[in-house]
């Protein structure tokens, strides 16, 4: 929804501004203009980039259009979801919980968060996690140094199409040249016309490099930011299941291990302690 809304805006002040100054919106409408730019950057794109870039980056756009962002509730969910594990295991042993992890649809801890169980880069995470936990002895220092490791991949691959769209649109500037210059090649045809027409022509030309700019700081390069905004999310959200399992591995007590998970959440969606320990009251009863 706010990349609809910041479009709008950039389109409108820009269009707006230009309208204001008594310009005329008939020689801003060059069509073949956008399609020698959109062309040439789509095509560069797929010249750049693997098959699974160009899917990850089109998955991308859909997000950013849908505003996908981790909210209060749903790091509530998440801390929620380990009390309820931890539980069980505290009271019945790690292996009590290996049909759960094992086959978490059929769990009735795991179905109690739709939500979570949804985000499938956080479920495969946590029960790969817990499954290691569970058929191995690792120690918490070497499971912490595996859980890097596997959060540095998820992040590289998330943040790989915020690159490639960034590298297209820091090339928009000179494709938009590229169309100004067929522009001035199709006027130096026209070189024997009314000043009037050769005007036009060569209007027409430098609109190809007002789009260049405009569509690589208006929209390209903004876009590969809110991207790689995403990308970061997503490993802080998986940043709190790492600090949770690893305190209750490292010996701590359920609650204390919930603290440690809280205490990684940013800021602005983090739940209070007293929010926190009222929501796990509340299941317990």
């Amino acid at each position: 929804m706010f990349v609809i809304i910041g479009a709008i805006i950039v389109l409108g002040s820009v269009i707006g501004g230009y309208v204001l100054e008594h310009g005329n919106l008939h020689v801003l409408f060059q069509p073949i203009e956008l399609m020698i730019i959109l062309g040439a950057a789509i095509g560069s794109f797929i010249i750049s980039a693997p098959l699974k870039i160009i899917k990850a980056s089109i998955a991308a756009l859909i997000a950013t259009l849908k505003g996908k962002v981790y909210s209060k509730a749903d790091y509530m969910d998440l801390l929620l979801l380990f009390s309820d594990l931890f539980a069980k295991a505290r009271k019945m042993g790690f292996i009590s919980i290996e049909s759960d992890v094992e086959k978490p649809d059929a769990s009735p801890i795991f179905s109690a968060f739709p939500k979570f169980m949804a985000n499938h880069h956080a479920m495969a995470f946590m029960t790969d996690t817990l499954r290691t936990v569970i058929s191995t002895s690792i120690p918490p220092h070497e499971l912490d140094a595996l859980l890097d490791a596997d959060l540095e991949i998820l992040h590289e691959e998330l943040v790989a199409p915020a690159h490639s769209i960034n590298t297209v649109a820091d090339s928009l500037p000179g494709l938009g040249i590229v169309a100004a210059v067929l522009g001035v090649v199709i006027t130096m045809g026209k070189i024997k016309e009314p000043p009037e027409v050769l005007g036009h022509s060569i209007g027409a030309a430098l609109v190809g490099t007002f789009l260049g700019i405009l569509m690589c700081y208006g929209f390209g390069g903004p876009l590969a930011r809110n991207i790689e905004a995403m990308a970061n999310e997503e490993k802080e959200y998986m940043n709190v299941i790492k600090v949770t399992v690893i305190a209750f591995v490292g010996g701590m007590a359920p609650p204390i291990a919930i603290e440690f998970g809280r205490r990684v959440i940013p800021m602005h969606v983090r739940p209070s302690f007293a929010e926190m320990e009222e929501a796990i009251g509340q299941r317990k009863k």
